[in-house]
């Protein structure tokens, strides 16, 4: 079995259990409903090793919420990458946050932004993830009674205590298959937890980040593609041609 699979499933199981109070109403996993395209996902793209590692926090209520795959903005995930198979419905569905796989019509910022900066420089989606992969930290979607989303740094420490120990540890079983070079957080949050496993992981990776692509960002409303872009030729994960 790829060993990406492996991990994802085991990462699955260990939160699957988990119980969370209010502000928590409602807990989505797309690793249980949306499995089908993110083993897809895994088994086409997540061969490695990859010269480059880009994490984000967790799933977008209209990205991977909807596709299984990380920023899964449906037309990159659909129409670039190929990607497209059945989701079932989250138990219990909020009614506010329906998942409606595919066939969602709502686009999914973030994962558009992001992967319309990698299908720009990469048309074919297979000479991106030649040297590049895309992972979320979490894959759990927290919401709260009126369907707003909920992000990890806004829930109690104690309950996700265990949640963090399952991610690390899931995050640190993909850093050690692919063997990246570059980490790079999308936002401050992934970078953080990049730090935290590179001291338990040998070797000197380049760690850093690139702007959220998040629209509630405004610096993101002001040419993100070309703020990200200039951030990786900084580090010197991408030159000033193509890579």
């Amino acid at each position: 079995m790829n060993t990406l699979i492996a991990a994802a499933r085991h990462l699955a199981t260990t939160l699957r259990g988990l119980e969370f109070s209010q502000p928590v109403a409602h807990v989505y996993r797309p690793l249980d409903y949306a499995w089908k395209p993110h083993e897809l996902y895994l088994k086409r793209f997540g061969m490695g090793p990859k010269r480059v590692v880009f994490l984000g926090m967790n799933p977008g209520p209209f990205g991977m919420a909807q596709t299984g795959v990380p920023f899964g903005e449906i037309a990159a995930v659909r129409d670039w990458m190929g990607i497209e198979a059945t989701v079932e419905r989250p138990q219990p569905e909020h009614p506010k946050r329906p998942v409606e796989g595919f066939a969602c019509q709502r686009s999914e910022v973030s994962g558009r932004r992001l992967w319309g900066l990698f299908a720009a420089r990469f048309p074919v989606p297979e000479d991106f993830f030649a040297g590049h992969f895309v992972l979320n930290y979490c894959p759990l979607v927290w919401m709260s009674d009126s369907g707003a989303n909920l992000t990890p740094d806004k829930l109690p420490a104690t309950e996700m205590a265990p949640v963090e120990d399952a991610c690390l540890a899931h995050l640190v079983a993909v850093l050690a298959r692919l063997q990246p070079a570059y980490w790079i957080g999308v936002g401050g949050f992934a970078e953080e937890r990049l730090r935290r496993a590179a001291e338990v992981l040998p070797g000197r990776p380049v760690i850093g980040r690139i702007l959220h692509p998040s629209p509630a960002s405004p610096a993101a409303n002001r040419g993100w593609a070309q703020a990200a872009t200039r951030q990786l030729q900084a580090l010197g994960v991408w030159d000033a041609s193509t890579d």
